[in-house]
């Protein structure tokens, strides 16, 4: 099974009474979080909340890292997790560690690979193509920090190159498009836009959300713009007219990849204008 969202929406697992706000934020997915916004000693607690929130509500599960001493409870836990939509890995480093903690899984339930370390990025293919694994996920806060990467601008340009090769890991495993890392600036509704509009052009599906409010930002970047439909209609139009000649539109030889182009487009507008969460 393959999960499809633009938008995951991390909520600690220590506070439950989060839960119910984040399934309404119109969020494609509440991803319950057992790592990094749990303390060590909340752990336990986290783990019960987060099953018995998912007794009747869907939801996601970040797990605790394969290393931790915490890992092998979070993952026999969720076997009682009836809605569980999928688990994410953590520090997802190599297929051999990816493929031991889908085979622990309860049958059926994907596993979302969160790469973010020079090790998984060196052996994301090899990840993509493990059977179980749903999707890729970028922790591009995490990679930075393992790798010494210090972006020059918003747009962090010097992380392109490990965007890009999730993008195309993905793409070659036959996987949707990947999610893009968090925006931490909560209440930078610009930044997040235009860093969520390059994560797009890039290539990405959607990205990770860490608070409700950014949830209506991002799938406005991910939904095509006024301008796009409408060139892509008239591409659809012109061929039509052509039946199989030929054809330009706005200066521009319309050959298959852009007719194909237009038609995603299209596809895309009528997706993702006001689908329900899945």
């Amino acid at each position: 099974m393959q999960c499809e969202a633009r938008t995951l929406l991390f909520v600690p697992g220590d506070r439950p009474e989060r839960f119910a706000k984040a399934a309404a934020s119109g969020a494609d997915g509440v991803l319950i979080d057992l790592e990094d916004a749990v303390a060590p000693d909340a752990k336990v607690q986290a783990r019960k909340e987060a099953v018995a929130w998912l007794a009747e509500h869907h939801g996601f599960v970040r797990v605790n890292a394969t290393d931790t001493p915490w890992h092998a409870d979070d993952i026999a836990a969720l076997a009682k997790a009836g809605r569980l939509r999928g688990v994410v890995l953590p520090k997802s480093s190599t297929a051999r560690q990816v493929a031991s903690v889908i085979h622990r899984l309860p049958a059926g339930v994907p596993l979302l690979a969160l790469v973010e370390s020079a090790l998984g990025l060196r052996e994301v293919a090899a990840i993509a193509d493990v059977p179980g694994v749903s999707r890729l996920l970028f922790g591009s806060i995490d990679y930075a920090l393992d790798t010494g990467v210090i972006a020059s601008s918003p747009e962090e340009p010097e992380l392109a190159w490990a965007r890009s090769a999730l993008v195309n890991a993905s793409r070659a495993a036959g996987l949707p498009a990947p999610l893009d890392g968090v925006h931490a600036q909560i209440d930078d509704e610009q930044g997040l836009a235009a860093s969520s509009r390059r994560s797009r052009a890039l290539g990405f599906g959607g990205r990770l959300c860490v608070h409700p409010r950014q949830i209506t930002t991002v799938h406005r970047a991910w939904q095509p713009s006024s301008a796009e439909v409408q060139w892509a209609r008239r591409v659809l139009q012109a061929a039509d007219d052509a039946k199989g000649a030929a054809v330009q539109v706005d200066g521009q030889m319309i050959d298959l990849p852009r007719l194909q182009w237009a038609r995603a487009l299209l596809s895309l507008a009528h997706v993702t204008a006001g689908r329900p969460p899945r």
